[in-house]
């Protein structure tokens, strides 16, 4: 395991001030402002924003020109065609502005590519099949800015190109380093974070601008933009589901389809709540992004995408149970194949790592491509390093990375980008296809890149308040709830105690990896401690140690009517009396 390093943020404001003037108590006040929100304003966007505090659509780049082509698409009665992507974000977005044209009355299909036989995104097979069946507008989302090629074969053969996304642009850099974007030679580009858009919130998911283009049509259509509320529960998942910053508009976006969620008029989704029993619990972004989510995504991972959006066109109750089965079928087989990849690629990793690789790139050739990207990020989780994982594909070798803070995967697939077939992403997750050829040469200069340090592998624990467990109380976690939802940039607050007594140790679980401590304070209060890890690791820390120091997120517990506070432990070390 990779060494963790603690630390307690100390950003300074009136907690006093701030807990009264928002009626909350001073510990959620310096949660908050550990998550950089300082104004009043900012205080009060994050804790009470709503739809009325979304951004005008029309600020983002394209959108009266994108909005103009779609009215007069609908109005010549010209085939529209949304091409998404198979991942979470991809389906929704898909689902998103197939739901909002139709009720328009719009001629509009859509097509998803298979992961395998189609790769990721636009391509020029893709726009042959749309010339042949009459197609005249494509629209993509959550892809589209990296297909320059396939845009530009499409403009040849006279469609409307129409590209919405939301990843990073691809660039050049001259001989001076001065870089200049690459932008798809498209009728129109609607992407937060091409250079001339200055829209004040480009950290969108694809779903995210999606939404925002179809609130700008049915504003220019003079149509109740009412209407797409219901699709915001979709928009919630695709942007827990794209690990996007769950702040600014996100946050409001995620509330608001959390709100709604269990109301849907979606068939579909409502057998996917259903056969997950969480139409009888309170869903928060966990379920999204753990439960519900994954299940959307096993469909493009070891079938089609298709299958999970056909689910949300659904309009047979029995046809939804069955299909929403299926799909947590599909997804139980994916968590036993991640299991057994993930035991593979670990075993290369400590290799590569004690022969001082930085970045770890793994080949597993026997590996499902459709995981690599988990494996990847469980390997990165573990050891601290960015990671690649690649496997045998239909044209050489393919695969997705996962990176750490202060590694901009993209940015560094850049510097190498000769050894690619293809390739694209975030600084934090990435695909790219190669040839087999290329694997030493990838793996060679990625590494001679990389400027990351010792340091740079330990794992940061940020605490936001070194508070004992004597000052839990069952007032503080309910309060505690309306930071959620919970996600990237705003984490689940972590709390610590410097030294607790283990009065008793109890296993559950059939894998025995559920520990439950009995908890002492020197204070005396006592609580149950819980720790989701295998109990021989569990016991090999703890050795003859009786008294633990840990970081914490206070819960309540409900056992049989009975309610008492728990702390679920996240990192610990065992200290001596």
């Amino acid at each position: 395991m990779p060494e963790e390093k603690w630390f307690v943020t100390t950003k300074k404001a009136d907690f006093n001030h701030i807990a009264a003037e928002f009626g909350i108590s001073p510990v959620l006040a310096r949660i908050i402002r550990n998550r950089d929100i300082v104004t009043e304003e900012e205080v009060r966007y994050f804790l009470h924003g709503t739809l009325e505090d979304l951004h005008d659509p029309y600020l983002l780049k394209g959108m009266r020109e994108g909005s103009a082509f779609l009215y007069a698409a609908i109005r010549e009665k010209k085939q529209i065609r949304i091409i998404g992507d198979y991942d979470v974000d991809g389906i929704c977005s898909t689902y998103v502005l197939y739901h909002a044209l139709q009720l328009l009355g719009a001629s509009v299909s859509y097509r998803i590519p298979h992961r395998i036989k189609d790769g990721y995104g636009l391509n020029e097979e893709i726009i042959r099949e749309c010339s042949g069946q009459q197609v005249e507008v494509i629209v993509t989302c959550d892809n589209g800015i990296a297909a320059a090629d396939a845009v530009a074969y499409g403009k040849e053969h006279g469609l409307t190109m129409i590209i919405t996304d939301h990843h990073d642009v691809p660039f050049d850099t001259d001989e001076a380093g001065v870089r200049k974007e690459v932008l798809p030679p498209a009728d129109v580009v609607i992407n937060p974070k091409q250079e001339a858009c200055n829209y004040p919130y480009p950290l969108l998911c694809g779903a995210g601008v999606a939404f925002q283009f179809m609130r700008a049509f049915y504003q220019a259509m003079e149509e109740d933009e009412s209407q797409l509320e219901e699709l915001l529960s979709m928009l919630a998942i695709a942007t827990v589901c794209d690990v996007v910053d769950l702040t600014g508009e996100n946050r409001i976006f995620v509330k608001e389809g959390l709100r709604r969620i269990k109301d849907t008029q979606n068939i579909g989704l409502k057998a996917l709540l259903n056969v997950h029993d969480l139409m009888d619990k309170q869903i928060q972004s966990y379920a999204l992004g753990f439960i519900v989510g994954p299940c959307i995504n096993a469909s493009g991972r070891l079938e089609s995408a298709e299958k999970a959006l056909n689910l949300f066109l659904e309009e047979d109750e029995e046809k939804a149970k069955q299909t929403a089965e299926e799909l947590k079928e599909l997804n139980d087989l994916r968590k036993t194949m991640t299991e057994n990849g993930v035991k593979e690629a670990l075993g290369q990793a400590f290799e590569y790592e004690a022969k001082g690789d930085k970045v770890l790139v793994l080949y597993l050739p026997e590996c499902h491509e459709s995981i690599a990207g988990i494996i990847a990020g469980r390997i990165k989780d573990r050891l601290n390093h960015p990671a690649f994982v690649l496997t045998d594909a239909k044209e050489g070798i393919k695969g997705s990375g996962r990176s750490i803070e202060g590694y901009s995967m993209f940015e560094e697939m850049m510097k190498v980008k000769e050894v690619f077939t293809k390739f694209g992403g975030h600084p934090m997750a990435a695909g790219c296809s190669l040839k087999k050829e290329k694997l030493q040469e990838f793996r060679k200069k990625i590494n001679e890149n990389c400027a990351l340090e010792k340091k740079d592998f330990a794992k940061k624990v940020q605490i936001d308040i070194d508070m004992p467990v004597d000052y839990i109380t069952m007032d503080l976690i309910h309060q505690l709830s309306v930071l959620e939802p919970f996600g990237k940039e705003n984490k689940k607050p972590l709390f610590a105690h410097r030294k607790l007594k283990v009065e008793r140790v109890n296993v559950f679980g059939k894998n025995r990896n559920v520990i439950k401590l009995a908890l002492k304070s020197s204070q005396g209060t006592r609580i149950d401690g819980m720790i989701f890890e295998d109990e021989d690791e569990f016991r090999e820390k703890m050795g003859t140690s009786k008294y633990i120091t840990c970081t914490y997120y206070p819960v309540i517990n409900e056992y049989q009517g009975y309610k008492s506070l728990q702390i679920n432990i996240q990192n610990y070390f065992f200290v001596e009396e």
